[in-house]
């Protein structure tokens, strides 16, 4: 995707995928800023642009440990009074300027003195023990050394004051940070990350131990807080509940006055897990309608993930219900809640990415299906871990293959996602 298409919001039922990627990025707009110490800024989107606050460097330094001199040689060698302490030489060697025919100790960063024209190595010079001592190049050094300018670093080299150092919109990295250090910032503008609220439903889920028949190990809580994380939001709370309709009304009611509204507590998204189909044990579409919710996706044309829901509460917070099973729930995390922190985060939707099939996908009529893949040989292989409550495939995943309804053929080049963590496999054999 180059940018946002413009979509109708709400969408009819049973949306295709690519227009409920675009639906979701669009329906989210970028949060308030808030300022931050540059510690706590990696990985948020700087919200204005970052200037200098002053030249950088902010004044001229020297490149190399040595001697800055002026005019040919010999040079005198100046001694500032009174004499500072070795570690100052090359602080206190600005107190006057240079004359033509002195030098002056410097080390590498030091301030280069008014009147210095070059900065001669160390391991260039000669010092004769004169009184006073003097300075000429050794026999090492080139025969036009030092040159005009040699081994300085000139103010404001890098930025002028006032220059824009790094560009609103930027998602900040550590060299990001440590720039706007260089440029005298301690603070910076960032668009606020999404907090995340998540509730876990299904009576039949077990948080430890071994399931017995009928029940299933609790897939969500170990990984999903880390997901959103990973995404770029902040997890505010996590509660899980019965599969009851009140209480699911409750949670997600706004006006709750009490600790039942899980909606009240969160920031901007509400993520469910579970009761997003149309029996009578699925109680998430009744809440929503219950609590006065805008149903904005409506299931999705997509294997596995299809009775995915983005809605949106009254107060403007948006419910993400991600179905039951756990595959299903991944791939509606990439559809739905991926784009739409995505937006609420300023960020540019993630860019379109193709692989070349490495077989023949038969057709899925009416339906995008998403495969989990590995890489070999540059060819994208679907994993035979596809299906619904399948983790496996995920697991050992290079990438998403996102196969068109009338399927492909090997060597056709189709779209894929990439997955959010980094991807390593092990050595071979």
């Amino acid at each position: 995707m180059n940018g946002p298409v413009p979509v109708i919001l709400p969408l009819q039922p049973n949306t295709s995928w690519e227009q409920a990627r675009r639906a979701a990025y669009a329906a989210a707009r970028p949060l308030p800023f808030e300022t931050v110490p540059l510690a706590e800024a990696l990985g948020h989107t700087l919200a204005s642009d970052a200037v200098a606050l002053h030249a950088v460097p902010h004044y001229a330094s020297s490149a190399m440990d040595g001697w800055a001199v002026s005019g040919p040689e010999p040079w005198t060698i100046v001694v500032p009074e009174p004499d500072p302490e070795p570690w100052q030489i090359h602080k206190e060697s600005g107190r006057r300027p240079l004359k033509s025919g002195e030098a002056v100790s410097i080390l590498t960063g030091g301030l280069v003195p008014a009147g210095a024209e070059a900065i001669l190595r160390s391991e260039n010079g000669i010092l004769n023990p004169t009184e006073p001592a003097t300075l000429v190049t050794a026999a090492t050094a080139r025969e036009d050394e030092p040159r005009l300018g040699e081994h300085i670093r000139p103010a404001g080299e890098e930025a002028a004051a006032g220059e824009t150092t790094i560009p609103a919109g930027t998602v900040l990295n550590p060299a990001h940070i440590a720039l706007a250090a260089v440029c005298g910032h301690d603070m910076l503008p960032v668009l606020r990350a999404p907090r995340v609220s998540l509730l876990f439903t299904g009576d039949e889920v077990i948080e430890s131990g071994l399931p017995d028949s009928g029940q299933v190990r609790d897939t969500f809580g170990p990984q999903l807080p880390q997901l959103v994380e990973m995404l770029g939001a902040r997890v505010d709370a996590v509660r899980r509940l019965p599969d009851r309709l009140d209480d699911v009304i409750a949670a997600l009611s706004t006006d709750a006055v009490d600790e039942t509204s899980l909606a009240m507590s969160s920031g901007d998204v509400l993520v469910t897990t579970g009761g997003t189909g149309i029996s009578d044990a699925d109680h998430l579409r009744r809440a929503l309608e219950a609590v006065e919710a805008e149903l904005l996706i409506d299931g999705i044309a997509m294997r596995p993930g299809h009775p995915t829901l983005l809605a949106r509460l009254p107060d403007g917070r948006f419910v993400v219900a991600l179905p039951g099973n756990p595959l299903a729930a991944m791939m509606a995390v990439f559809t739905v809640l991926q784009p739409l922190l995505e937006g609420l985060r300023g960020a540019a939707p993630a860019p379109e990415h193709h692989v070349l099939a490495g077989v023949d996908v038969a057709p899925l009529p009416g339906r995008t299906r998403l495969v989990p893949c590995r890489i070999q040989d540059g060819r994208a292989l679907p994993s035979q871990y596809f299906r619904s409550g399948m983790l496996r495939g995920l697991a050992e995943a290079d990438a998403i293959m996102v196969l068109p309804e009338e399927g492909c053929t090997a060597d056709q080049s189709v779209s894929a996602l990439q997955l959010p963590w980094p991807v390593k496999q092990p050595p071979a054999g």
